[in-house]
């Protein structure tokens, strides 16, 4: 049977947390550029871009709202399995939660780099 530390499960939520709260803060700064970019061009192509944009920053903002939830529910169940298992360490379904939410992590951070990268080249070509 696998177990895992409570507490290197928990830093690792912890630290996923972290990166999540700054993925989104840093897609809402992508997307107040947008707008003020926008603003700036009302061209057909340009606008056919922003849209893109646009909807995948509002697709990834969804994604990391659902993957900070389960994340959360999943730190609950852990201090749940902390309050009758004094040993520390947890085993089973979390351990396969946490791996599936690494996963998505892991996926999420790929894409918003490369949405900052597309976006920075769009960006750099139109000022």
């Amino acid at each position: 049977m696998i177990k895992e530390k409570i507490s290197a499960m928990s830093d690792e939520h912890q630290n996923s947390l972290k990166s999540l709260a700054f993925y989104k803060e840093e897609l809402k700064s992508i997307r107040t550029r947008l707008t003020d970019m926008a603003g700036k061009n009302t061209a057909r192509e340009f606008g056919s871009n922003v849209e893109h944009f646009e909807n995948q920053i509002s697709v990834q903002l969804e994604n990391i709202d659902t993957l900070h939830h389960n994340i959360n529910d999943n730190l609950s169940k852990i201090a749940d399995q902390l309050k009758h298992n004094t040993a520390g360490y947890v085993d089973g379904e979390l351990i396969e939660n946490q791996k599936k939410q690494n996963d998505t992590f892991a996926g999420i951070e790929k894409v918003v780099n490369e949405l900052r990268q597309e976006f920075n080249k769009f960006a750099s070509a139109h000022l």
